[in-house]
């Protein structure tokens, strides 16, 4: 009978460990403390860009080159020299082009003393035929004669004229004003025109307006609208960011390691004269801008706590939660369809919310929201670890209960 108490009394108090041990086990969610992400509700603009790479380039860029082969006696100008319309910038040898035009002179001069000479002839003619001296076929012959005359001063004065030219193309004067931005040619070097001009300087007509010209991918040229403002950097001014205009799409295609891209034109006014040509520029085109809008983080959206938070929280509606629990099994299963309205988390002491929002534009790092939400308010983003409030008391250091949970540990 004793015997029997022993065995009774033994198998009450494992039953009762085992309880415990059980009760703890399936309450041990329920202690677990949690260390959430968050990020304050701003107000601030979200942008839609378009990214690209463009080269900076002179508004206006003109190509100084000569007409004629000769020796580049001098040079007047240089790298960054300002010049004005008209200006002498550099000077071809005329040792060969300056007699040419004395000669061409001197062609001219004696063609028209020679024309000269047989109109006389025919005026003499004329009157000795009208008194029946000449023969008609004297004063034709002095006619032809005064006539080729006139058509070999006009020749010789077109030789002349282009001698005469030939030697004011070898004083190389400015067609524009503007600065110099290109020297190619050093003084002494033969320059040798012949089926194409050489080209001896380079002038920028006004720095304080330059271009951007931009590589845009053929997936994102339709976004790109003539007037849209932009935004660039360039390398050597890594803080600063420019502004410009798109001004013109051109329509011929440049194909670029098999990928084919598109050439857009963008002002861009350089009032300071920071920019100079040839510099790289990041482009972003500002596809779609709103302004002092309440925003959160993307990833906010995109937030859903664990299940084992979401079944415990006392603050959380049950008809939240089965919304939430579908939402969580339709991203489980890739199923899910993007909705103008979602739910982020808002954290309210050491709890959290769900608040119904109604999402606006995105740029991947922010996204637009209007809810019941204000300017403040402290939105969770993600989970950085979760641990259970403590241990049981009874469970001796260093040996544990197959019924208690393993990853326990104590609340940072």
């Amino acid at each position: 009978m004793k015997k029997n108490l022993i065995i009774i009394i033994s198998v009450i108090v494992v039953l009762a460990g085992a309880g415990i041990g059980i009760h703890a086990y399936l309450n041990r969610y329920k202690n677990l403390v949690y260390f959430w992400r968050t990020a304050s509700v701003d107000k601030g603009d979200v942008k839609v860009t378009v990214t690209a790479t463009g080269t900076m380039a002179a508004d206006t860029t003109i190509q100084v080159g000569t007409e004629v082969t000769g020796l580049l006696l001098k040079e007047y100008v240089d790298f960054n020299s300002v010049v004005k319309k008209g200006q002498l910038m550099a000077l071809i040898d005329t040792t060969i082009l300056y007699p040419t035009m004395l000669d061409a002179k001197a062609a001219l001069d004696k063609a028209i003393a020679q024309r000269d000479e047989y109109k006389r002839e025919l005026v003499r003619e004329k009157i000795e035929l009208d008194n029946k001296v000449a023969a008609q076929a004297d004063y034709d012959l002095a006619l032809t004669n005064y006539q080729t005359q006139i058509a070999t001063v006009e020749s010789m004065a077109a030789e002349y004229k282009r001698a005469l030219i030939n030697l004011q193309y070898a004083y190389i004067r400015a067609p524009i004003s503007g600065v110099v931005i290109e020297r190619t040619y050093d003084i002494g070097i033969m320059v040798i025109a012949s089926f194409s001009t050489p080209t001896l300087f380079t002038i920028a007509n006004d720095l304080t307006k330059l271009q951007v010209q931009a590589d845009v991918d053929e997936a994102d040229i339709g976004q790109i609208k003539n007037g849209q403002d932009v935004d660039f950097t360039v390398d050597s001014y890594p803080d600063d960011v420019f502004h410009g205009t798109v001004n013109q799409i051109r329509l011929n295609p440049v194909t670029v390691q098999n990928v084919v891209n598109y050439i857009v034109i963008i002002e861009a006014p350089n009032p300071d004269l920071k920019l100079i040509p040839g510099l790289t520029a990041n482009v972003n085109f500002r596809v779609k801008v709103h302004t002092g809008v309440l925003r959160v983080p993307a990833n906010a959206l995109s937030f859903e706590p664990p299940e084992t938070y979401i079944d415990n929280a006392i603050v959380i509606p049950d008809s939240i939660k089965r919304s939430i629990e579908v939402r969580i099994q339709q991203v489980a299963n890739k199923i899910i369809e993007e909705q103008p309205f979602s739910y982020i988390w808002i954290k309210k002491g050491d709890d959290i919310i769900p608040v119904r929002v109604k999402k606006g534009l995105t740029d991947g790092i922010y996204t637009e929201v209007s809810g019941e939400i204000k300017e403040g308010d402290l939105v969770v983003t993600g989970l950085n670890s979760s641990a259970a409030s403590a241990q049981a008391s009874s469970t001796p250091s260093g040996s544990s209960s197959p019924f208690m949970p393993k990853f326990q540990h104590k609340n940072k």
